[in-house]
């Protein structure tokens, strides 16, 4: 029976990863552009185009997803790097650190 237990610990690690690296930041970014879009200002200049102007609000709320989206690309490049150099990161401090294996 621990053996199941540990398959699906497992299973569920890989899961969680796979939804924050694969599909999770994508979506993140996916929502930064559509706060954009959110309560955006649109108005006509003289020559017949339409202008979109977004709000503050939104341009610091999409600046923060962005940020995220950032943050989690460089997370997984140094956890990539630091495995390459057989080196591991550790997160028992802030900012997180590499330290030999």
């Amino acid at each position: 029976m621990n053996t199941i237990e540990l398959v699906l610990q497992g299973a569920s690690n890989v899961l969680f990863a796979g939804l924050v690296f694969g599909a999770g930041l994508p979506f993140i970014y996916a929502v930064a552009l559509r706060v954009l879009t959110i309560g955006s200002v649109d108005y006509a200049e003289a020559d017949g185009t339409i202008r979109s102007r977004p709000r503050f609000s939104s341009r610091v709320v999409a600046g923060v997803l962005i940020a995220v989206v950032i943050g989690g690309i460089v997370l997984g490049l140094v956890l990539i790097v630091a495995s390459g150099f057989g080196m591991a990161v550790s997160f028992e401090s802030f900012p997180p650190s590499i330290v030999e294996k």
